[in-house]
């Protein structure tokens, strides 16, 4: 029985509280078809401040086109914005994520599709986006649950030790 308790107490002790992507997601999405002309997704990106458009097909997310693919665009045609259409430059398939998903498979996700914008889908639905932004701002608070986590092992280990040579 002590040896199980003493296990369970391990157990419990050396998992980290691990950040979700509903902690820092951005629930306000900017979306549009996939047939709206560019120019207008590079207005709705400058007023709305953000970097990225989500692409929708039949009202379902479907891509994403970002501040980088909208300057890719102008770089690589001699078209006016207003006369691309926003699929024509939209990434896809879309990378995503649920607000379950921890922070750091989202960011081993980012790193292995190299994207800087994960939407987050809950049942079909988009629930939000997380940013490499949004992971760098929330930096302190990870380096602290992480802190925390050391804390209470390094606490189980010294008592741990005490119960052992007290012959319990």
């Amino acid at each position: 029985v002590d040896a199980g308790r003493a296990a369970g107490t391990a157990a419990a002790v050396h998992e980290v509280d691990p950040m979700h992507v509903h902690e820092l997601m951005t629930t306000t999405v900017v979306t549009a078809p996939a047939d709206s002309p560019l120019e207008r997704a590079v207005e709705r990106m400058l007023a709305e401040r953000v970097g990225s458009v989500v692409v929708t097909r039949d009202g379902d997310p479907a891509g994403i086109v970002t501040e980088t693919d909208a300057m890719h665009a102008g770089a690589a045609t001699d078209r006016p914005f207003a006369e691309i259409e926003l699929w024509e430059v939209a990434s896809s398939p879309l990378q995503t994520v649920t607000p379950s998903t921890t922070v750091r498979d989202a960011v081993g996700q980012m790193q292995r599709h190299d994207v800087k914008k994960l939407p987050v889908v809950e049942q079909l639905e988009l629930a939000g986006i997380v940013t490499v932004t949004d992971v760098v701002y929330a930096h302190s608070d990870i380096v602290s649950r992480a802190a925390d986590a050391a804390s209470r092992r390094e606490r189980w280990e010294t008592d741990d030790d005490r119960w052992h040579l007290d012959g319990g």
